[in-house]
């Protein structure tokens, strides 16, 4: 299954961030007309004409510049160009084509990908005019806009939509599984101490997987596939480039499993970069594991499971019903365990309730707790059914759907969580119009 990532570049300071923030309907990135302010490698999710889509806002570009800051860039920009489906090459009208335009349209001539230009900041009709000099860049797709007014974005997004593939699920109903994490959290050690064997090469240097890969496990009644993911192809100078690679090759495995292995090092504890993948996961309704790698090189003195488990519940909250196992993949420690939970996630995203148990056990909990009245009024939740979906998500049918606020919404998933054991699963609720 093809993941679909929308890839936007450019040098610094033409708008790439706020165009980010337009596609993903949020202010994710930093935004400021000094160059280069946008630090940080940013991706969130957007849909358009059905289809759903990771963007990838990658910072400026800046060729043969010896700063450390713009060769980071300059590599992410690499493998952005590597593992996006379509990349948006933005130019600014106001400054016209600059050296490292052409620097950079030569490189993006190269890649055997749809590259749609976008001329940014056009908003007035001169501005129109002069956009047109950017035709000489040889590029077949072009469009001129304005991402602060949001002008033009919505025939750019027909256009990027028509390079994107259909999320289509595998045909057989085998499980898959995939391992993802921090470079050297010993996501192949445990991906080999499973399938027994070194498929994988397995050293101390971080990011030492080559490639993505999809193994067929058939054993001990069991069968699934295990996608491991990727670190780098070649040992990363900057660090930062190496997690925005995994995290650009988590995405990719994310999408085309059931439910994700999340491997953390125990001697290291959760970090943001860990979040950041498990929020991936809950965005895109995958189930999860978490397996706490390097148990074994942990101090007991210092940590008892119960309470690294505890302390990991309350930073990963609000989606904390996810198994937490503490393995090691070298000692082969509860590696089965791992997989006996990855099933049972597995048989708990798929779980169809009843329609008839569903509606009387939430008449039970509307009764006990119903929803508060605003502005006088009171919601009566009338009817709910489960919607067809390769996750739970339940319709609640309603005379005032909007008047459910989160805290309620959030109330009753816990009780079906609870009630109908969805651990390990992100549920999604929606009120609808009785």
């Amino acid at each position: 299954m093809e993941s679909n990532i929308v890839a936007i570049v450019g040098r610094p300071n033409v708008g790439k961030s706020t165009l980010f923030n337009r596609l993903i309907g949020g202010r994710r990135s930093i935004v400021d007309d000094e160059s280069g302010v946008t630090r940080d490698r940013q991706y969130g999710m957007s849909h358009w004409n059905g289809k759903e889509f990771t963007v990838i806002d990658t910072g400026g570009f800046v060729e043969h510049s010896d700063d450390v800051f713009e060769k980071a860039i300059r590599e992410q920009v690499d493998i952005a160009l590597e593992e996006a489906s379509v990349v948006l090459f933005m130019c600014d009208v106001t400054t016209g084509i600059t050296d490292l335009d052409y620097e950079m349209a030569d490189k993006l001539r190269a890649v055997e990908k749809p590259v749609i230009l976008i001329v940014n900041k056009v908003d007035n009709a001169e501005r129109a005019i002069d956009a047109n000099e950017f035709w000489s860049l040889g590029f077949k797709h072009c469009f001129f806009l304005s991402s602060m007014s949001g002008s033009g974005t919505g025939e750019l997004l027909d256009e990027v939509s028509g390079f994107l593939s259909e999320m289509e699920l595998p045909e057989d109903d085998i499980p898959r599984f995939a391992v993802v994490g921090q470079p050297n959290a010993g996501k192949s050690s445990f991906v080999n101490a499973l399938l027994d064997e070194e498929r994988n090469i397995v050293t101390d240097i971080a990011g030492t997987t080559r490639d993505s890969t999809d193994s067929l496990y058939n054993k001990y009644d069991k069968k699934f596939y295990l996608i491991d993911t990727a670190g780098l192809r070649k040992k990363a100078k900057v660090h930062e480039n190496l997690e925005f690679y995994s995290v650009m090759r988590a995405i990719r495995a994310i999408e085309s499993c059931d439910v994700c292995f999340l491997v953390i090092d125990a001697t290291l504890g959760i970090e943001q970069q860990d979040l950041n993948i498990l929020r991936i996961a809950e965005r895109r309704n995958k189930g999860v594991v978490i397996l706490i790698n390097k148990w074994d090189l942990v101090e007991k003195d210092s940590h008892t499971a119960g309470t690294y488990e505890k302390e990991l519940k309350i930073k990963i909250s609000p989606f904390n019903d996810i198994p937490v196992l503490f393995i090691s993949s070298t000692e082969k420690q509860r590696i089965m365990q791992a997989v006996d939970w990855g099933m049972q996630v597995v048989e708990n995203k798929r779980r169809r309730i009843k329609t008839s148990e569903l509606n009387k056990y939430v008449e039970e909990i509307i009764a006990k707790n119903p929803p508060p009245a605003i502005k006088g009024r009171y919601v009566k939740i009338k009817y709910v059914t489960q919607i067809k979906a390769t996750f739970p998500a339940f319709a609640f049918f309603c005379n005032y759907p909007k008047y459910v606020k989160e805290p309620y919404k959030n109330y009753l998933e816990n009780k079906l969580r609870h009630r109908f054991k969805f651990t390990g699963v992100p549920i999604a609720i929606f009120m609808r119009k009785k």
